[in-house]
């Protein structure tokens, strides 16, 4: 049966009743006013919110998205805690991992064309489990260390961040032990020119990347734009920046990122410039009376904030900081799932990740969407290496909350 979904054209009113869930998406992008009771009454059960909100400068189409995405993953939530959806049962290949929230949909689609298609000429039965990267790497984590030998881990995994796929007492020990094998690169999107994005040990594949950007209210703004990461951790932007520290891939990617570069006054500098913690969608408007100057977001927010006067997206001149989407492929598993990891980083998934969700492909074949002459700040693959990243993460994030903690 086809899930039913709301539309622009329908009244406010008609959605949050239909679709109660939805109220979360409207306080997340302080659009909480739309959803007063006496708004709805006196107001919503006219107003379209098309027209709502073109009236408060927000891109139509990618709100529609979050809203479908809310429903989605509020119908799906009885299947994803099932015993059926935590493992791959008499599947010949099991594929898990998660999705970035605003390509959720149409990767699933894609994903779902294939298997049908492969399955039909290979006899193969293929189990896919895909979830919303918002709802949490947890469950993936569990199995993770659930897993007793190798084979009990899923042939493909596919995910952002950096703690999971690192952590040398789950997906690390079968990593270092060579149990996964990266694709074949024939070539790098030219729009990576200069960076080591293939691992020198063949273990993973990095199929797109999350790129983290700057929103800056110039209304907000005392001083001037900052340009650059080493600008934004300058003194006169203490507790003027909104950080996506529940955004944990991205965010976790910037205390590595910084690191490295600045070391841990970086950090510390970070930990003082932070005014508070916003999910990317709310746009640097929250609902605290101190407005943020800069709302650091990942890249395909932009899209949200285009129409906002007084509001400036600035591509960091000294790079985007990048959140990797690994891919990983068990080794004894590549006979059967080259051709579906070969399609993960193929050229149709890759356009659906640099197209519909501004995350930039590494397939040569896809054109990104990005601003002339982007430049990104990559961790690196010797960084990586260097040592134990998940327990550097949480040292880093230790150093961070106790400088946003201490008293100004």
């Amino acid at each position: 049966m086809t899930l039913k979904l709301p539309n622009s054209s329908m009244t406010i009113q008609q959605i949050v009743q239909e679709w109660p869930e939805t109220e979360a998406v409207f306080v997340a992008n302080d659009l909480k006013e739309l959803i007063d009771p006496d708004y709805l009454q006196k107001v919503g059960r006219f107003m379209k919110l098309e027209t709502a909100l073109k009236r408060k400068g927000f891109a139509v189409e990618t709100f529609e998205k979050l809203l479908h995405e809310k429903i989605r993953t509020q119908t799906q939530r009885v299947d994803i805690t099932a015993p059926a959806e935590n493992h791959a049962g008499d599947a010949d290949i099991d594929v898990a991992g998660l999705l970035p929230c605003p390509v959720r949909v149409p990767l699933l689609e894609a994903v779902d064309r294939f298997v049908t298609d492969y399955t039909a000429s290979s006899g193969l039965k293929i189990s896919t489990r895909f979830r919303a990267a918002s709802g949490g790497a947890e469950w993936i984590e569990e199995e993770i260390h659930a897993a007793k030998v190798e084979a009990d881990l899923p042939d493909l995994f596919l995910s952002a961040g950096f703690d999971t796929f690192f952590d040398p007492a789950g997906i690390g020990q079968y990593s270092a032990a060579g149990a996964f094998q990266a694709i074949d690169y024939p070539a790098i999107n030219p729009d990576f020119k200069g960076l080591d994005m293939v691992d020198p040990r063949g273990h993973y594949s990095i199929i797109a990347v999350v790129p983290a950007v700057f929103m800056v209210d110039l209304r907000e703004l005392d001083t001037k734009v900052p340009r650059t990461w080493e600008a934004l951790l300058q003194p006169e932007f203490e507790r003027k920046v909104a950080l996506p520290t529940a955004d944990f891939d991205l965010f976790n990617a910037m205390l590595l990122t910084l690191h490295k570069e600045f070391g841990t006054v970086g950090i510390e500098r970070l930990g003082r410039s932070m005014l508070e913690s916003m999910h990317p969608a709310q746009m640097g408007q929250g609902e605290s009376k101190r407005k943020p100057a800069v709302t650091i977001m990942p890249y395909f927010f932009t899209r949200m904030a285009r129409n906002i006067p007084d509001v400036e997206i600035v591509w960091p001149e000294d790079g985007a900081i990048i959140s990797p989407i690994f891919m990983l492929a068990r080794a004894a598993q590549r006979n059967v799932t080259a051709p579906l990891a070969e399609f993960l980083a193929g050229d149709e998934v890759g356009t659906i990740l640099a197209t519909q969700g501004l995350f930039p492909s590494l397939n040569p074949q896809v054109e990104n969407i990005l601003p002339a002459n982007a430049k990104w700040k990559w961790l690196g693959w010797d960084y990586i290496y260097s040592g134990d990243v998940a327990a550097r993460i949480k040292q880093l994030d230790e150093v961070f909350q106790s400088a946003f903690s201490a008293e100004d």
